[in-house]
């Protein structure tokens, strides 16, 4: 993951509604949700709820389907694995961050 695609993804869940969006999304799994059951389960307006998943849809964090009628969203799980990847890949240098009487090493 090259880090502008880092930055596009945290700033895109650096806003409150989004990130909540994103959560309820990866809760949902692979089936996804339409925008009718994220404005039900979160409790946005529907043309808010539209502008925050225009941007999640940028940044490569939520994926849309149409299905028949519906838009389906879910959350793009491989970019979500790759961002933290990429936040993690050198932490603690390859060893445990948590040594074996709970202390962190970090």
């Amino acid at each position: 993951m090259e880090s502008n695609d880092v930055v596009r993804s945290l700033a895109a869940l650096a806003q409150p509604v989004r990130l909540q969006v994103f959560r309820c999304l990866v809760v949902a799994g692979p089936e996804g949700l339409t925008p009718g059951a994220l404005v039900e389960a979160i409790g946005v307006p529907a043309t808010s709820l539209s502008f925050h998943l225009k941007e999640l849809t940028h940044a490569g964090l939520v994926s849309q389907e149409r299905q028949g009628r519906h838009l389906i969203y879910r959350a793009a799980f491989d970019r979500m694995s790759a961002l933290l990847g990429y936040l993690t890949q050198n932490c603690c240098q390859g060893e445990a961050c948590v040594a074996s009487d709970g202390a962190m090493r970090c």
